[in-house]
């Protein structure tokens, strides 16, 4: 079938489903295959369950009108969300980085949310997967989107840009993430950059750019650019750290006019420029400063990502979703300034590192055992045999403590939770002030 005759379905049942535990009511259940799964196999079920049509490549299938031979499912999904973005000339944001994309991107709707309707990545669907499954939630209601996009290799960041087909771009930063599948920093830099490339090929496109990102700037020459970034500059948007205790609370201008204090709810002084990337995209699109600054202190991070959670003995910074050397450091550093007589530090593994690995394992150690923390927990340190080698004869004048599962926070301490692994700690308030272990769906940075 023809994309053009499948957006025809869809225009009629245009809700998408990829999943047969959540089957709506005449929507489209897109049958996509797994290392360990095949969705053809649950395509009648998704029928019986409430959807209308199911699109399948398994051409081994029983007759049925309802079924929608292709030759591949996920590339299917992807061309019905392109074509559907052209027929919706709804201006997009896409949000990228090694770094702080999520946080920024829920920032940027939160600002923009001032003024318009807008529709925006929800949680970290900002795959292959994720991102089209976005798309095709855009209806002519919204009047603005913001699409995050992540990737771990070479040439993805090309791939979903040509999905997003973005009017405007926004790199939060490069850092050390994935190399084991970039194969270097630089190969890092090079696919971040990706989404500079395609805006470039678009004759009204612009970015939103950190002005003081010395590995961005020179990447986004010849692009029109709105800066972002330190006082004094001369930046569109400027701002700066007041004070950060633990919360961040920063000043901030646009476009050189009166200074705007904002308490956040953001743990750690490394949001500054999620926060200035999002009131910078605001201002682009007419968001009075007050707005920004109203809708920047009213977000509250839910996503295990900069968060503050109190419970009846402790005080506890989550930040655990994802982990990597460059914000491992950011959050380390910030913990360092937090004012507590007692802190404990539980710090989880950082993978897809390749040959940096031991030696960016060691970095982090080296640094939390100079925080003087009172204790400090690493699971990975006895759990993962290429991490093993990283405290071998490591010197300490503080007791670093090893554990693989679960930790009890002592009361009465200040505890920050920074841990990315295939299998994730995560902050569980409860009487006992435990941690605890979960999985998670999706680790692209």
């Amino acid at each position: 079938m023809e994309i053009a005759e499948l957006y025809k379905l869809f225009l009629q049942h245009p809700v998408v489903t990829t999943d047969t535990r959540h089957c709506p009511e005449g929507s489209i259940f897109f049958a996509l295959r797994g290392a360990t799964f095949d969705g053809n196999t649950f395509a009648l079920q998704a029928l019986e369950s409430g959807c209308a049509l199911a699109v399948v490549d398994n051409p081994e299938l029983p007759a049925d009108s309802r079924l929608i031979q292709v030759p591949d499912v996920l590339e299917t999904l992807q061309q019905l969300a392109a074509y559907h973005r052209q027929q919706l000339r709804t201006p997009i944001v896409q949000i990228t980085g090694t770094n702080g994309k999520t946080t920024t991107k829920e920032l940027t709707a939160a600002v923009l949310a001032k003024k318009y309707n807008v529709l925006f990545t929800q949680g970290n669907f900002n795959n292959h997967i994720g991102v089209p499954l976005t798309l095709l939630r855009l209806t002519p209601a919204h009047n603005m989107a913001v699409i995050e996009t992540g990737a771990n290799h070479p040439g993805e960041i090309a791939q979903l840009t040509a999905l997003v087909q973005p009017d405007c771009g926004l790199i939060t930063n490069v850092g050390m993430a994935h190399i084991e599948g970039f194969g270097s920093f630089e190969g890092v830099v090079r696919t971040k950059s990706e989404l500079y490339d395609y805006l470039r090929t678009q004759p009204d496109a612009f970015v939103f750019l950190h002005g003081d990102n010395e590995h961005l700037v020179p990447r986004a020459e010849g692009l029109k650019a709105d800066l972002y970034g330190s006082v004094g500059k001369g930046y569109r948007v400027e701002g700066e750290v007041e004070a950060c205790n633990p919360a961040l609370c920063l000043r901030f201008r646009a476009d050189g006019g009166e200074w705007h204090r904002v308490q956040t709810h953001l743990i750690g002084a490394y949001n500054l420029t999620n926060v200035l990337a999002a009131i910078s995209v605001g201002t682009h699109f007419g968001v009075t400063p007050e707005q920004a600054a109203e809708a920047i202190a009213a977000y509250i991070p839910t996503n295990n990502r900069s968060e503050l959670v109190r419970t009846a003995h402790n005080e506890l910074i989550v930040d655990a979703y994802n982990a990597n050397p460059t914000s491992m450091k950011a959050a380390l550093d910030n913990f360092a300034l937090i004012p507590h007589p007692h802190k404990m530090l539980v710090l989880g593994e950082m993978r897809e590192l390749g040959l940096e690995s031991a030696a960016a394992h060691r970095a982090v150690a080296e640094q939390a055992a100079s925080l003087h923390a009172d204790e400090v927990w690493l699971p990975w340190a006895k759990s993962s045999s290429h991490t093993q080698p990283v405290l071998a004869g490591f010197p300490m004048s503080k007791p670093l403590k090893m554990r693989c599962r679960a930790v009890a926070a002592p009361s009465n301490h200040w505890c920050s939770s920074r841990v990315r692994m295939a299998r994730n700690f995560t902050v569980c308030p409860s009487s006992s002030d435990s941690f605890r272990e979960d999985s998670i769906d999706c680790d692209y940075s």
